[in-house]
């Protein structure tokens, strides 16, 4: 799930600030690229970079499919609590994917500002995580979201799998 961002300003302080450096990373991988860096760094920077595309976009995909989005309208008016597909093996594709996508940036350009840019930007990224969507998505859905808590990990997508795997393998009741 993902909020819409119409409250007040000090609330989008966060978003605006990982905004910005999301935005410089973007400009300096294109400008600061190294191209002495290691060439190992550089082939897993376009992984991550990808498997970040492919996590996001299966994040959007299932809202828009699932979360009862009014036709014409952006996958962020989701009013339906979607927990299947992407959603039963993190609470937070969205924000999962654009993280490994900043991160996939800055391990291309091995440059120290991209470093320093997509670190922040990657922290503040979180922190908004942190501070707004959850909050806001136990609002808008309530105790379902809190019980989902506690099975979905937030975005670590390892344990997410693991424990997919071991309620799909748990006995029905």
């Amino acid at each position: 799930m993902i909020r819409d961002k119409t409250e007040g300003w000090k609330e989008n302080v966060w978003w605006i600030s990982w905004s910005v450096f999301t935005l410089l990373q973007v400009i300096l991988v294109f400008f600061l690229y190294n191209p002495d860096g290691l060439k190992a760094l550089f082939y897993l920077g376009w992984i991550i970079l990808i498997l970040g595309f492919v996590i996001g976009s299966m994040g959007v995909s299932t809202l828009k499919k699932m979360g009862g989005v009014p036709k014409g309208k952006s996958f962020v008016n989701t009013r339906v609590f979607v927990d299947s597909g992407i959603y039963s093996v993190v609470r937070h594709p969205l924000y999962l994917g654009f993280i490994l996508l900043i991160l996939g940036l800055t391990l291309i350009s091995q440059h120290w500002l991209s470093v320093i840019s997509g670190f922040t930007g990657m922290v503040l990224f979180y922190i908004d995580l942190r501070r707004g969507e959850e909050r806001s998505n136990i609002e808008k859905f309530g105790e379902d979201y809190k019980r989902y808590m506690q099975n979905v990990p937030r975005m670590n997508i390892l344990v997410g799998i693991a424990r997919l795997l071991r309620r799909r393998k748990a006995p029905r009741t």
